[in-house]
């Protein structure tokens, strides 16, 4: 593995950290699970929550796909998780309409209240000591600072979709992010529990590390358990990739 410290091809040294949010920093599948068991509970939706968190989640790549294809215009990622929630209650035999609407909007915020990973706070506090650190993510902006706000995340600064007007794995998403911060790409490091996003960043100049997290979709999880390519880093948990950046 290649250290931090050592000049990539472009004579560029390691200067930002970035990373996927959800499934990487934070467990999004037993959040969601804890605040979608007593709504589907009080309203009398048959099921279970974690057929319902998983069933929101897959709504999430092709609800952004309509987005990198230019076939409706930019959108936050709370406006695709309340349109994605309200198609999931239809499909479950709900009617949204007859739902209390700010019960609705509390569900959606759901996204904004995740648990980190037991290691993430720890970890991002000794990468912090030498990098900047920032969540290159999905989420918009008023999400990932609850989100940071309500776990303690030690961000920088919060970057991501909304801040470049792109979704992963746009492009633009990883090569805007890095001019944000007037860095090269390869002065910037992707860090993910996800091979397509680190595939991604890859293709387009990033540095990249790889994050096991064998549960993120739960007990039978059967994706991401390893890496599929040649990752700069291959870690279990942050505070071992704070160690292998010495």
């Amino acid at each position: 593995m290649r250290s931090a410290t050592h000049p990539s091809a472009a004579g560029h040294a390691v200067r930002a950290l970035l990373f996927d949010t959800f499934g990487t920093v934070v467990d999004w599948r037993a959040g969601i699970v804890r605040e979608v068991a007593p709504f589907l509970s009080r309203h009398g939706i048959s099921g279970r929550a974690e057929d319902f968190a998983d069933g929101w989640r897959e709504r999430y790549q092709p609800a952004m796909q309509r987005v990198r294809a230019g076939e409706r215009s930019f959108v936050r990622l709370d406006v695709i998780h309340r349109e994605n929630l309200e198609d999931l209650l239809v499909a479950w035999g709900a009617e949204p309409g007859e739902l209390p609407a700010g019960e609705l909007d509390d569900l959606t915020r759901a996204w904004h209240r995740l648990d980190p990973w037991p290691d993430a706070i720890e970890g991002l506090r000794r990468l912090r000591e030498r990098f900047v650190v920032a969540p290159l993510s999905n989420g918009n902006i008023a999400l990932l600072t609850n989100m940071a706000k309500r776990a303690g995340l030690p961000w920088d600064c919060i970057l991501g979709a909304e801040v470049v007007r792109a979704y992963k794995p746009d492009p633009r998403a990883y090569l805007d992010t890095a001019e944000v911060l007037g860095l090269a790409p390869s002065e910037c490091m992707m860090v993910a529990a996800h091979n397509d996003d680190l595939a991604a960043a890859a293709s387009v100049g990033l540095r990249t590390a790889f994050v096991r997290r064998p549960t993120e979709h739960g007990p039978t999880q059967a994706t991401d358990l390893e890496p599929t390519g040649a990752w700069d880093h291959v870690v279990s948990d942050f505070v071992e990739l704070a160690a292998s950046l010495r």
